[in-house]
């Protein structure tokens, strides 16, 4: 029963993710679903994969490992995405295992992945964090923070950075949720003009207000809780 309700929910997503894409003048391709699989064992996780699912995501480093571990059988056939905050001290253990890092959240750590990628053949691409709600307890540049290290990131050359991530405020509902994903899409095209760096990806949306981020233009929606909505423990 729980994988049925799996694939019913995941199609359902889906759905909401090409209607959303459409909308915005894109095609539905142009929206990757990150799967977020934090606190689900790996029996809710292997029917996920069985119905499509090839992006999952973790938002603590020890659980990613874990994860990884416990189910071998995905291989190369599944993208492990690191969404939550990483210390640099487990930097070196982590890189091998995913495709993207969203939550790079300091010039600090930046500079310790830049360090670490060229023991990689073909290290992940990263996302840099930025606190676009101005929440004390969110990790991230701040706007005006990210703008003064544009320079600095520039010189990050070894680790590809892809794009920009954030989150919006708690409490928020999908319609007050728009502004943090104004703030990152603008910001967006002034650190490409600042940098030179391409910066394709954003990573933005989740649960209930993924449709409003794909309107503003983001890449990358990450989402848990809808997947598994009425999935029995």
């Amino acid at each position: 029963m729980n994988a049925e309700r799996i694939r019913y929910n995941l199609e359902m997503v889906q759905g909401r993710i090409a209607l959303a894409a459409r909308r915005a003048g894109r095609p539905p391709e142009a929206v990757r679903l990150v799967a977020v699989t934090k606190k689900s064992p790996p029996e809710w996780i292997r029917p996920l994969v069985d119905c499509g699912a090839r992006d999952l995501g973790e938002n603590y480093p020890q659980e990613l490992w874990r994860k990884v571990e416990a189910l071998p059988e995905f291989g190369p056939s599944v993208h492990w995405h690191l969404i939550g905050h990483l210390q640099t001290n487990k930097v070196k253990k982590t890189l091998p295992m995913v495709t993207m890092i969203h939550s790079v959240d300091s010039l600090k750590l930046l500079r310790a992945l830049n360090e670490a990628a060229p023991s990689l053949g073909d290290p992940p691409g990263v996302c840099l964090q930025v606190n676009t709600s101005d929440e004390e307890s969110k990790h991230g540049w701040t706007v005006e923070e990210i703008m003064l290290d544009a320079d600095a990131i520039a010189t990050c050359r070894a680790i590809p950075i892809v794009g920009l991530m954030t989150m919006a405020a708690l409490g928020t509902t999908a319609e007050s949720a728009r502004r943090s994903f104004v703030i990152l899409r603008e910001l967006r095209d002034r650190l490409r003009r600042e940098t030179g760096l391409p910066l394709v990806e954003l990573s933005m949306g989740m649960s209930n207000d993924f449709e409003t981020a794909i309107l503003e233009g983001a890449t990358l929606v990450r989402v848990g809780s809808a997947l598994f909505e009425g999935v029995e423990p």
